[in-house]
C-alpha cells in the first residue's frame, strides 16, 4: 500500500513538473480520436443520412417511373417484393419565388400517410382532407428556397395555368437525394388537388415503389418489373443511388478524416514513445534511486507505463466526447445515426493499444536501469557524425559546429524525432494539396466540366429566341444547346443521366481526361462512375435506351464528372433522337474571361423582359468548403504532435549536454552562443524532419486525390500538389516556429549559473 502511495506521489510530481508536455499528449490523442470517430460517422455504410431516413420511413428499395399506373397486384407478386408503395401520380410544375423559378415534382397523396415510403414530417403537419391548396415540401428543397410552414407560392403547370399553394409541412424522405444535388424538388399534395392543377394524364407520370424482402439483392425484382412493364418504364432508381447521393460529400470528408486520423495515430504513437523514452533518459537518477529503495524492474515498468498510458487514455476519453459532439453539430438537422458499437469499440481499443505499446517499450528499457543513483548522467561517446564533419569543413561558427555534433549524440532518439516530425508534416502537406485541389476547382471550373457559368432555360420564349438573346450579349463567348434525359443502362436495371451539350461539329468544351472528344454522331464521353457501372472501357460500344428509343453509342473518351457520382453519359445533340433533342431544354453559356456572371444574368433577364430563366452553375467545390475548416483543425492537431516531439528532443538535448554547458561557458562562449549550440542541435532534427515530410507529402498527394476521385466516380486527373510558394512558406513557418519553441528552454539553460547547469 505504501509502495502504491509513493508511486502515485511520484507520478503526480512528475506530471506537475511537465504540465505542458502532458497537456500536449492529451490534446493530440484527443484530436486523433475525434478525427477517427467523425470519419467513421461519415464513412460507415450504415450511418449515412440515408439509413436513418430509410429505416424510419420504411422506404422502398426500387422506384419505377411509368407513363400509366402499373398493375399493383402483378408487381406485388414479383420475386422478392414484400410491399408496394403507390402508384402515385406525379406531375411536373414550376415554382416561382422572388423571380426565381424551380422545377418541382408534385406528387399526389392521400390524407392518410402510406405505410411504405412514408414522408417524415419534421415541421408543421401532414395533409388533411380539407387542404385543397395545401402542400408538404421536402425539407432540403424548402431550405434551399427559404420556404417555411405557412408560406404561399404559385406553381405553373405545363398548360401555363398558375395555382397558389400553401406550405403546411416540411418532410424528409428516402425516396430521392437532397436538393439541389438531386432535382427536381419534391412536394406532396392531395390527389384531388393534383388533378385540379394538372388535369391531363398525358402530362404526368406514375411512380411506384417496391419494398423488398432482401434489399441487398434488387436484381430479381428489377428484372421482373422490366419484363412485366416492358416499354412502359421511363426511368428506374434503386436505394443505392439515393444513398450515394446523400453521402457523396460526407464520404469525401470522411476519407480525408480517416487518412489524417490513421496517420496521426502513428504520429501520436511516436510522440508518446519519444516522450516516455526522453523521460526515462532524463530521470535515470530518479529511477535508479527508486530501484535502490526496493522497486523491482516490473514495478518501474508499471510505474512508467501507467503514468504515460493514463495520459493517452484521458485523451481517448476526451476524443470520444469531442468526436460525438463534432459529428452531431457538424451535421445538425440531418437524421444521422451515431457510429455502430463495433467500429467505435475498435477505435477505442486500437488507440488504447497503440498508446500503451508506445509507452511500454521505452518503459521496459527504464525498468532495466541499474540502481546506481550516484552515477552522473553523461552523454554517450562516439565519433563525429558526417554532418558535424561537414560543418567543420565549411568552417561554420563554433556554436553551430557543436550543435551539429550534438544533434546525433543519440542516433536512435534522433531518428525517432525526425520521423515523428516528418509524419505530421507529410499529412499537413497532403492537407494543403487537398486545399490546392479545391482552389483549382474554383479558379478553373472548366477542368471539372463546368466551362459554362450560366444556364438559360427558354421558359416563356421560343428556344430560338432564347439562343439569339444569349448570343447577342457582348460577354457571352459561346452558346451550346443542351438536353438532359434519363437513359436505361443495357440490363435496364437502373437509369443514368444522358446529357447532350453542343453538337458533334461544335461540341461543348468538356475536359477530356482520357481518350478524345466526340466528333461524330453516335460518339459519347463517359464519367468514371459510368464506366465502372457498365464495366466498359474507352473504345467500347454500349447499347442504351433513351426515352424508349434504343441508342448505341461509341465511348471515345472519359471526362472528369462531379455530378451523379460520375454516372453520366455526355454526347452531342445530334446523337439523340429528334424527339429528345428538339427543341433544346436549355442553353449553356460560356462567358468571356473576367466576365461577371451576375451582370450577364441581369442583362439577359432585362433583355427578355423576365421571360427567360437564367441560373448560375454551382461549382462542386462550393459544397466542399467545410473541408477547409477540417484541414485547419487537423493541421492544429498535427502541429501539437510535432510540438510534443520537439519538446522531447529539446529536453533530451539539455539533459545530455548539461555538463557541456559548464565547459562551454568556461571556454568563454557567451550565453547567446551556448543557446545557439542547443538550438542548432534541435533545429537540425527539425529541418530534416520537416523537409522530408514535406517532400513525401508533395510526392503522394496528387496520387491520393486522384485515387479518391477514381473510387468516387469523379475520375482521376483532379489532384493538385501545393504550389512551390505555399510549400516553401509552410516549411519556413514550421521550422521557424520550432526554432522559436526550442529557443525558450535553450536561453533559460544558457543563462543559468554554472553550478546549476552542471548539476
Amino acid at each position: 500500500m505504501s509502495t502504491a502511495r509513493a508511486s502515485a506521489r511520484w507520478i503526480r510530481a512528475d506530471l506537475r513538473a511537465r504540465r505542458g508536455q502532458a497537456l500536449l499528449t492529451v490534446l493530440a490523442v484527443a484530436g486523433i480520436v475525434t478525427a477517427l470517430i467523425v470519419s467513421v460517422t461519415l464513412l460507415e455504410d450504415g450511418t449515412n443520412p440515408w439509413r436513418g431516413l430509410f429505416t424510419e420511413s420504411r422506404g422502398a428499395h426500387v422506384w419505377i417511373h411509368t407513363g400509366n399506373a402499373p398493375d399493383v397486384t402483378a408487381l406485388s407478386r414479383l420475386p422478392g417484393v414484400a410491399e408496394v408503395a403507390g402508384p402515385y401520380r406525379t406531375a411536373p410544375v414550376t415554382l416561382t419565388l422572388e423571380g426565381k423559378k424551380s422545377p418541382v415534382a408534385l406528387r399526389g397523396m392521400e390524407a392518410r400517410p402510406p405505410a411504405v415510403a412514408t414522408p417524415l414530417v419534421r415541421q408543421g403537419r401532414w395533409l388533411r382532407p380539407g387542404d385543397a391548396d395545401g402542400v408538404v415540401v421536402e425539407r432540403s428543397f424548402a431550405e434551399a428556397l427559404g420556404l417555411r410552414v405557412g408560406a404561399s407560392f404559385p406553381v405553373t403547370a405545363l398548360n401555363g395555368a398558375s395555382h397558389p399553394l400553401t406550405v403546411v409541412g416540411l418532410a424528409d424522405t428516402a425516396d430521392q437525394g437532397f436538393y439541389p444535388e438531386w432535382t427536381p424538388g419534391l412536394a406532396w399534395t392531395l390527389t384531388s388537388a393534383l388533378a385540379r392543377i394538372e388535369p391531363a394524364l398525358g402530362r404526368s407520370e406514375s411512380v411506384t415503389g417496391l419494398r423488398l424482402v432482401d434489399g441487398e439483392n434488387t436484381l430479381p425484382a428489377v428484372h421482373g418489373a422490366v419484363t412485366l412493364l416492358d416499354d412502359q418504364i421511363r426511368r428506374m432508381s434503386t436505394w443505392r443511388e439515393v444513398r450515394a447521393a446523400m453521402e457523396l460529400d460526407n464520404r469525401l470528408l470522411g476519407l480525408l478524416l480517416a487518412l489524417f486520423g490513421v496517420t496521426g495515430l502513428v504520429a501520436a504513437a511516436l510522440a508518446v514513445a519519444n516522450a516516455v523514452g526522453g523521460r526515462v533518459l532524463t530521470q535515470t537518477r530518479d529511477i535508479a534511486t527508486l530501484k535502490s529503495l526496493g522497486y523491482t524492474r516490473g514495478q518501474i515498468f508499471g510505474l512508467l507505463t501507467v503514468e504515460h498510458g493514463a495520459l493517452g487514455l484521458l485523451g481517448i476519453a476526451c476524443g470520444l466526447v469531442c468526436g460525438q459532439l463534432v459529428a452531431f453539430f457538424a451535421l445538425d438537422g440531418v437524421p444521422l445515426l451515431p457510429p455502430s458499437p463495433l467500429p467505435l469499440l475498435l477505435i477505442i481499443l486500437g488507440t488504447a493499444a497503440v498508446v500503451v505499446v508506445a509507452a511500454a517499450l521505452p518503459a521496459w528499457r527504464g525498468g532495466r536501469t541499474p540502481p546506481l543513483p550516484a552515477v552522473p548522467a553523461a552523454p554517450p561517446r562516439g565519433r563525429l557524425s558526417r554532418m558535424a564533419r561537414l560543418a567543420l569543413l565549411v568552417r561554420l561558427p563554433p556554436a553551430l559546429v557543436l550543435g551539429t555534433r550534438d544533434a546525433f549524440t543519440r542516433r536512435t532518439p534522433a531518428l525517432l524525432s525526425i520521423f515523428g516530425l516528418a509524419v505530421p508534416m507529410m499529412m499537413i502537406t497532403i492537407g494543403l494539396g487537398c486545399w490546392a485541389t479545391l482552389d483549382d476547382f474554383l479558379r478553373h471550373p472548366e477542368r471539372v466540366g463546368q466551362a459554362a457559368a450560366l444556364v438559360v432555360h427558354p421558359d416563356k420564349l421560343p428556344a430560338e429566341e432564347a439562343a439569339r438573346l444569349a448570343a447577342a450579349d457582348p460577354q457571352v463567348r459561346a452558346v451550346y444547346p443542351g438536353a438532359e434525359v434519363s437513359a436505361l443502362e443495357p440490363e435496364q436495371t437502373r437509369t443514368v443521366l444522358a446529357r447532350a451539350l453542343g453538337t458533334s461539329a461544335e461540341p461543348y468544351p468538356f475536359r477530356v481526361a482520357e481518350g478524345r472528344m466526340f466528333a461524330a454522331r453516335g460518339e459519347a464521353l463517359a464519367g468514371q462512375g459510368l464506366l465502372d457501372l457498365l464495366g466498359v472501357k474507352i473504345g467500347d460500344r454500349v447499347r442504351m435506351t433513351v426515352g424508349g428509343t434504343p441508342l448505341i453509342v461509341h465511348i471515345v473518351g472519359r471526362v472528369v464528372e462531379p455530378d451523379q457520382d460520375g454516372e453520366v453519359l455526355s454526347l452531342g445533340m445530334d446523337t439523340l433522337a429528334a424527339k429528345d433533342a428538339v427543341p433544346p431544354q436549355f442553353y449553356s453559356l460560356v462567358l468571356e474571361p473576367g466576365a461577371d456572371p451576375a451582370a450577364v444574368r441581369a442583362r439577359l433577364l432585362a433583355a427578355s423582359g423576365e421571360k427567360l430563366e437564367v441560373a448560375r452553375v454551382v461549382n462542386p467545390a462550393e459544397r466542399l468548403s467545410v473541408i477547409r475548416v477540417v484541414i485547419v483543425a487537423l493541421i492544429v492537431v498535427l502541429s501539437l504532435l510535432g510540438l510534443a516531439n520537439l519538446l522531447t528532443a529539446s529536453a533530451l538535448g539539455l539533459r545530455d549536454h548539461a555538463l557541456d554547458l559548464a565547459v562551454l561557458k568556461a571556454m568563454g562562449l557567451t550565453p547567446r552562443q551556448v543557446a545557439a549550440t542547443l538550438v542548432t542541435g534541435t533545429g537540425l532534427l527539425v529541418v530534416l524532419g520537416v523537409v522530408a515530410g514535406a517532400a513525401a507529402g508533395a510526392s503522394v498527394v496528387t496520387g491520393l486525390v486522384d485515387l479518391q476521385g477514381h473510387t468516387s466516380g469523379v475520375g482521376a486527373g483532379i489532384g493538385r500538389a501545393p504550389s512551390p510558394l505555399t510549400l516553401t512558406v509552410a516549411v519556413a513557418v514550421a521550422v521557424g516556429a520550432a526554432l522559436l519553441v526550442a529557443l525558450i528552454p535553450a536561453r533559460r539553460a544558457a543563462r543559468a549559473q554554472v553550478p546549476v547547469t552542471a548539476r
